[in-house]
């Protein structure tokens, strides 16, 4: 009885401080799943697919018991400066499996209504989370409260632009409105990433850092610009179906492409960061949720990159796609297979202790 008193016990404090970010996970099989598809790697992309309808539907029933059962928990996350961004993950990752069942499913019905449900929560989300930033009377220090993962928001609203952007031609008549909701969007995502990448950046140039502060997050950075040269290209893709986008196609070409040698720019950024983290500083590398905001990236910048490749006629890209790829898969795996090591510890934790 008390090593189930200890079990049940453990379970809800896990729920109740369960990571808002941990939609990354949904996000990071989503886009690696696409990846696979876009590759010719079918199995492998309906494999991923099952994993990720699975984790998704146990995501929400996680955060919605915790809504019910912790409401002060879980908003006081929602209002807090570092995890609050966290919630941006739930926008995305419903976005990204829309895609993902309309690419390797072509299930177009349950694509829309992801599609819905990620406009929503993004509404909801983002006018709550950056409305209480503004008038809370404390705030943490740039310092604390600025990291990579605010960047999630940036993905959370081109993902609604691309999912959107690719569902247009489906709407006949409404086709034009759609793909005008979708530039907007994109638009938007492009300013929202400049304005919080240049605190990033100053936080990186003229304020102390520690290796615990370059979390996996930070992979993000690049991970925003990769999402939004997708969005543009899916943009690009869809100018016969809009006169405006027509007008002004030589514009979204451009800025796609500044888009993705951003993303690309920040690639060996990364890296190297990563090596003054764990080589030179001896930061121990262990299973944390956040690692799913470095698998998304990876796999994000597979799948714009070959989308670009294909739509812009680049075929001397295409080395770049073929080893992104592999490497976004064996860090998925790797990751995936952390969870699994740390869920099993932790569901036993109790047992042991007694």
């Amino acid at each position: 009885m008390t090593n189930s008193n200890d079990r049940l016990s453990a379970n809800k404090t896990a729920i109740a401080d369960l990571n808002p970010a941990y939609f990354a996970l949904v996000m990071a099989t989503g886009i690696v799943s696409i990846a696979s598809h876009l590759m010719g790697h079918l199995t492998i992309a309906i494999v991923l697919l099952w994993i990720n309808t699975i984790a998704f539907a146990i995501l929400w029933a996680l955060t919605l018991f915790r809504l019910a059962i912790f409401p002060r928990k879980f908003f006081a996350d929602l209002v807090d400066h570092r995890r609050g961004v966290g919630f941006f993950t739930s926008v995305a990752g419903t976005c990204v499996l829309g895609s993902q069942y309309l690419l390797v499913m072509q299930s177009r019905s349950v694509a829309v209504v992801l599609w819905i449900i990620g406009i929503t929560l993004w509404f909801v989300l983002t006018y709550t989370i950056f409305t209480s930033y503004v008038i809370k009377e404390v705030k943490p220090t740039l310092a604390d409260g600025i990291h990579g993962g605010w960047l999630v928001a940036v993905v959370a609203t081109q993902s609604v632009s691309l999912l959107g952007s690719t569902l247009a031609e489906g709407f006949g008549s409404y086709q034009p409105q759609t793909l005008f909701f979708a530039l907007t969007m994109w638009l938007g995502g492009g300013m929202l990433y400049i304005w919080i990448i240049s605190l990033i950046f100053f936080r990186y140039a003229f304020l102390p850092m520690k290796a615990s502060d370059l979390s996996p997050p930070y992979w993000i950075n690049m991970g925003a610009m990769a999402i939004s040269t997708l969005a543009g290209v899916m943009l690009v893709s869809a100018v016969e179906g809009s006169s405006l986008l027509s007008d002004i196609e030589p514009f979204l070409k451009g800025f796609t492409l500044f888009f993705w040698a951003t993303a690309t720019w920040w690639i060996p950024m990364l890296l190297t960061l990563g090596v003054w983290r764990h080589i030179y500083k001896r930061y121990q590398l262990r299973y944390d949720p956040q690692y799913w905001g470095l698998v998304f990236p990876l796999g994000m910048y597979t799948t714009c990159t070959y989308r670009m490749m294909t739509v812009f006629e680049l075929p001397y890209l295409s080395f770049i796609t073929a080893v992104f790829l592999w490497i976004a898969l064996v860090v998925w795996s790797i990751t995936f297979i952390g969870m699994f090591c740390h869920l099993f510890r932790a569901a036993n934790l109790p047992i042991e202790q007694n």
